[in-house]
């Protein structure tokens, strides 16, 4: 766009109110803006050598742009005036109001971390800082979204002017601003400013790919342009002999974005000269009717690819978007064809802003997303990688019996349905039926599916299918299950292993143990041998006031002994001399786990084993058990492979021969992740952890590197 072109030239901030004044009258509060972030920012330089205040103005006017109000351009131009300079929230607010001050605080990152919000974290602080700010965002977004506008304004200059930093800042800004900036753009329908972020965002992470797709379109500029016109000249025509005038259409041509060919080169397995609907032409008419009136001619006249219709007009997006895409055939080329209205079309390229542009009565984009985004229960971590899977998706729409319409990721089960309609749905759910077919609740959803959800008083457990359902809402309820079953799991468990310690019936141990208060944080008992302990130590010292029921136990055989077989650590005050695992389950390292005693045996389970949960209900003798500690790291790698043969192989020696040990390999998601990017989990004693993740990086493009607290966490979910 000729405009985002002018705007990454601006170096002067003379320059950048210039433009502002020729997008939005300068009003006295705009004025007073420009006066205090030019004060507050004197002095402070961009990387890239211009005064600083040159971006809040250049922000703003990216919002003036989008027909942003007042409120808005003076919140771009102080958004970065309470973060990076002395002025205080309380400035903005005694000189601009409440409404200002809302925006500028819910665009101002987090600078500090408390302890608690660090105390279970094993990520970087950058990340967490992220993070925060990210939630503290959606949360202020929620009631206002103009800050999200704002903020993808804010991004969208950053990323126009991102030269100036060195390369890893670059590729870091630009992962981030793919996953998590470009698909805010999308659900608010902003089209022109989603496509600016993700084809910039792009140039950075793969400037190698990027440049081969400019240069292909250097080569064949000519052919291609030539192609269109004509093709182009054949539609006018067509038009015309029906009985259209030529001021009742326009027609637009376009090239597919390099970003939009590279995920289809990488979904596809093809090289660019093999992608068939490269070229694309927008027919704009002035009202719905004409739109159907202008693809009856084209499918009448060409050869149109059914499978590749989509009627968008009948059954928008969730984010407003409006267009009929089909695509056709016409002298051995393949050509896509957009149709949609005038208005259709300035909600397209401008979404929630083309209101405030533009007046228009199109569809406003639903903001159902940005509730959904709201993780409460979740660590900071947690919040932030669900965010970005919800962000990050395509959408399907499915049907309810009744004909209501829901939007949900590609890749979406029945379960997911289930949940987007009513978390007690979700979670009573038995079976499904799609198309009337009866079907399992981790039946994959197709766009145009009816979904029926049968439910019963007593369901199944289902916390064991988090990695199967694809909605953030459904992953969370499911984990929340998971910490509610196993919460119940480890306080039986931790009846029957007290009482088998003093050797007495698991009902009876119960009833004192809650006669006695020592039920509090009961769960601990499975998995803190210091607590386990204590407690026990506790209940002895009852025994003075207990005598009667204690009368038969001998002091001497309460205490524990450490006991180790193999890779556990038991604590028993018994001979157990053998660990078996059942056929049920079979946990690995790292797995949260429990033992029942069968002799002098104990046989090990992983805690959400179905199988076990009848015998503790019942309250079968059981031991404190233990992984042995390993000096032994587990990581989670995220590469961007070349499609080629040998790709991953070669890397997975890379792995083995600094000597890690690799326990689990997957590709991500289709559509919500390039199809190259393979995750790869492995466990290693790195002495030099960070000489290794160079020395990879140096060969292989990682998207991410961290270390797990727990490999297997996510083992049976």
């Amino acid at each position: 766009m000729e405009f985002f072109n002018n705007l990454k030239k601006i170096l002067d901030p003379q320059d950048a109110i210039t433009t502002l004044g020729s997008l939005t009258p300068i009003s006295p509060k705009i004025c007073n803006a420009l006066d205090i972030a030019t004060q507050y920012h004197d002095g402070q330089k961009r990387k890239s050598g211009e005064p600083y205040v040159v971006h809040p103005i250049c922000v703003a006017c990216v919002v003036a742009f989008y027909g942003g109000d007042e409120a808005m351009i003076c919140s771009a131009l102080l958004h970065d005036v309470v973060e990076d300079t002395l002025c205080d929230i309380n400035v903005i607010k005694q000189g601009f109001g409440e409404d200002v001050a809302v925006l500028v605080d819910a665009l101002t990152k987090i600078t500090e971390i408390r302890k608690e919000e660090l105390a279970s974290s094993h990520s970087s602080q950058r990340l967490i800082i992220s993070a925060l700010s990210f939630r503290k965002m959606l949360v202020a977004a929620i009631k206002d979204p103009r800050a999200l506008v704002i903020k993808i304004s804010d991004r969208l200059h950053n990323m126009l002017t991102l030269e100036a930093l060195n390369e890893e800042k670059r590729i870091r800004i630009s992962e981030e601003t793919l996953v998590v900036y470009a698909p805010i753009a999308h659900r608010l329908g902003i089209s022109s400013i989603k496509n600016e972020l993700e084809d910039k965002s792009f140039h950075y992470i793969f400037p190698q790919e990027y440049e081969k797709i400019q240069n292909f379109f250097k080569e064949n500029r000519q052919s291609l342009a030539l192609k269109l016109n004509h093709f182009i000249d054949k539609l006018t025509k067509m038009f015309l002999n029906q009985g259209l005038s030529d001021t009742d259409f326009r027609i637009e041509s376009r090239v597919k974005r390099p970003y939009s060919i590279y995920l289809k080169m990488q979904r596809k397995g093809v090289s660019i000269d093999e992608i068939l609907d490269l070229l694309a032409v927008r027919v704009i008419v002035k009202t719905p009717i004409d739109c159907y009136r202008i693809l009856g001619i084209v499918h009448l006249d060409f050869k149109p690819i059914v499978a590749r219709f989509k009627d968008y007009i009948a059954l928008p997006k969730e984010n407003g978007y409006q267009t009929i895409h089909t695509t056709i055939f016409d002298e051995a080329s393949v050509y896509e064809v957009q149709i949609r209205t005038f208005d259709m079309h300035k909600s397209a390229e401008y979404g929630i802003a083309a209101h405030w542009k533009y007046k228009t009565g199109g569809m406003t984009p639903s903001l159902e997303w940005l509730h959904n985004l709201q993780y409460q229960n979740n660590t900071i971590e947690e919040f932030y990688e669900l965010a970005k899977n919800d962000l990050y998706q395509e959408d399907i729409v499915v049907f309810s019996p009744d004909g209501d319409t829901y939007t949900l990721p590609v890749g979406a089960v029945a379960l997911d349905f289930a949940y987007a309609i009513h978390s007690d749905l979700g979670d009573n759910a038995k079976e499904a039926y799609i198309n009337n077919q009866k079907v399992s609740l981790l039946q994959t959803l197709k766009s145009g599916d009816i979904v029926r959800i049968v439910t019963a008083e007593q369901s199944m457990p289902k916390c064991t299918w988090v990695d199967a359902v694809k909605t953030s809402r459904a992953k969370s309820h499911l984990r929340l299950q998971r910490q509610t079953q196993i919460r119940e799991i480890e306080k039986k468990s931790a009846v029957n292993i007290l009482a088998t310690i003093f050797g007495k019936n698991h009902k009876t141990f119960e009833r004192y143990l809650s006669i006695k208060g020592f039920d509090t944080s009961l769960y601990k008992v499975t998995k803190d041998i210091g607590f386990l302990q204590e407690l026990k130590n506790k209940i002895k010292q009852s025994f003075n006031t207990e005598s009667s029921f204690f009368a038969k136990i001998r002091m001497n055989l309460l205490k524990l002994k450490k006991i180790e077989l193999e890779n556990f650590v038991i604590y028993a005050n018994r001979n157990i001399n053998e660990v078996l695992f059942d056929y049920c389950c079979h946990p690995k390292y790292g797995d949260e786990i429990l033992a029942i005693i069968t002799g002098q045996k104990a046989v090990v389970h992983h805690k959400l084993c179905e199988k076990v949960s009848e015998d503790i209900h019942s309250g079968v003798p059981m031991v404190f058990v233990e992984w042995v500690k390993k000096n032994k790291i587990a990581y989670k790698v995220i590469v961007a492979l070349e499609d080629k043969k040998g790709t991953l192989a070669s890397f997975l020696t890379t792995l083995a021969k600094n000597g890690c040990n690799v326990i689990g390999v997957s590709y991500l998601g289709y559509k919500s992740q390039f199809s190259t990017h393979c995750e790869v989990l492995f466990e290693a004693d790195l002495g030099d952890v960070k000489s290794f993740k160079d020395l990879i990086m140096r060969k292989y493009k990682v998207i991410e590197f961290s270390s797990l607290k727990d490999a297997y966490e996510n083992w049976g979910i």
